[in-house]
């Protein structure tokens, strides 16, 4: 137990529920942003490149995405089930579904990079990629998957950490690859001329490293009550039903809504390349914007869950409240600050000399920001289900928000209001307000009370 109480564990359980919304969000926010410097780094250095290179990289990451939210459909299961038996004090059933989650993880990472590594051409194509759009798309997608197994490593260990309160050393350890990645972007891109190859493998070298450390750590520590274990890793019936009844509904909605997103950037693509490395540097600088919520959000998953599995839920409901309302203030004032035209045409020119791309990513950023507090809102009540093992209430809600309201908002904003471009900006934020407020109505259903996991 003394290592657990390392972590937030008795912060959590007993203490102040801000200090430890804290004390889990912001390493998750540092670790967020240096996650997403990954593609940042990858989308400035293309951005010197060409606007051919630019929009290769922003049409093909979401096929990555598509596999990567799938699979992590697992490490949050995992997650969510650590912590519960975390505060029922069941260390060993925790060990177990970590070693369960280690095995799941890696063979699902492998098979699918070689699956994606031979339909590469074929997506592409489908896409509607010519030239050298699609020459420079195929290069990038087909190396980019080779840090699939290396980024698994890193999220399991990362969900291993946090379900324990310690979101501090899955920071450090991304701290490291996005150093290594810094460096090496300009060394291989410019310096030796690959272009998106180099920073495909810039990034696949970066992630390596953390990875090897990771899984060091989980096999060497057997002092620590949660590591890896060769006995505990050959999967059981019963702890492989749990993780597909927690984990399936986060890997269907999360992989279905990047299939969703890569049908929004044909759509955008219909617009040309200038549109389509707009939409990407709009998205990338909207992660930034959104990093506290989603960080804020893990916390609440994780603060919810060792309360439930303590069976304590009005503190569980008290952390979600707080946390949703720090989450949802903080993302007002700043989306106030980042609509201003010249704000938002500031930090996107960063990644362009295209006065065309500039405008239209300034546009849709400024867009984006003004509203982006409904994300505190949809970021925090998807931590409390996921907390409590209701993962299949996000799944739902996530689908409709992309396939029913924001195609449906893009269907209008084309065709009967003649919008164009700027279809594209209004049908994200129209879906992301629409699906935040059911959310918050599903959560005064208290169907959430009831924990879905046995602990």
């Amino acid at each position: 137990m003394k290592h657990i109480s390392k972590g937030n564990t008795e912060l959590i359980l007993h203490g102040s529920l801000l200090k430890a919304m804290l004390s889990i969000a912001v390493p998750v926010v540092i670790n967020s942003f240096l996650q997403t410097l990954y593609n940042l780094t990858d989308t400035y250095w293309l951005g010197q490149l060409g606007t051919a290179e630019l929009a290769a990289i922003n049409l093909v990451s979401p096929v990555q995405s598509i596999v990567i939210s799938f699979g992590s459909g697992v490490t949050v299961a995992g997650a969510v089930m650590i912590s519960q038996y975390i505060g029922a004090q069941k260390y060993d059933s925790a060990k177990r579904i970590a070693n369960h989650i280690f095995t799941v993880a890696m063979v699902f990472s492998l098979v699918c990079a070689a699956a994606l590594a031979l339909c590469t051409p074929g997506i592409v194509s489908w896409l509607g990629a010519e030239g050298d759009t699609y020459r420079n798309a195929v290069t990038y997608l087909r190396l980019v998957i080779l840090d699939m197994p290396f980024l698994f490593m890193v999220n399991i260990y990362q969900a291993i950490r946090q379900a324990q309160g310690d979101t501090v050393r899955p920071m450090l350890l991304n701290l490291l690859g996005i150093s290594l990645n810094l460096v090496l972007d300009p060394l291989l891109m410019i310096v030796l001329h690959m272009g998106a190859a180099g920073a495909a493998l810039a990034t696949a070298a970066a992630k390596a490293i953390p990875a090897l450390i990771a899984l060091t750590i989980l096999i060497r520590r057997q002092d620590e009550p949660i590591c890896l274990d060769r006995r505990l890793m050959k999967p059981d019936r019963t702890s492989l039903a749990s993780i597909i009844r927690i984990g399936l509904p986060t890997a269907l909605g999360g992989s279905v809504m990047q299939l969703g997103f890569l049908l929004m950037s044909r759509n955008v693509l219909v617009y040309g390349e200038g549109a389509m490395a707009a939409y990407g540097i709009g998205n990338k600088v909207n992660g930034l914007i959104s990093l506290p919520s989603n960080g804020i959000g893990s916390a609440v998953s994780t603060i919810v869950g060792q309360n439930m599995g303590a069976k304590q839920v009005e503190r569980a409901r008290k952390g979600y409240l707080i946390s949703m309302s720090c989450s949802v203030a903080f993302l007002f004032l700043g989306g106030r600050i980042l609509s201003l035209p010249a704000v938002a045409t500031w930090i996107v020119s960063s990644f362009s000399d295209d006065a065309a791309v500039i405008a239209m990513a300034a546009d849709f950023l400024a867009t984006m920001a003004f509203w982006c507090f409904t994300n505190g809102v949809h970021d925090a009540t998807c931590g409390l289900f996921q907390g409590s093992g209701h993962t299949e209430v996000p799944m739902a809600v996530n689908i409709t928000r992309l396939w029913v309201l924001r195609f449906a908002t893009l269907y209008v904003c084309e065709t009967v209001l003649g919008l164009g471009v700027r279809s594209i900006w209004y049908s994200v934020v129209v879906s992301n307000g629409i699906s935040a407020a059911a959310l918050l109505l599903l959560y005064f259903t208290g169907i959430w009370r009831k924990s879905r996991i046995k602990v």
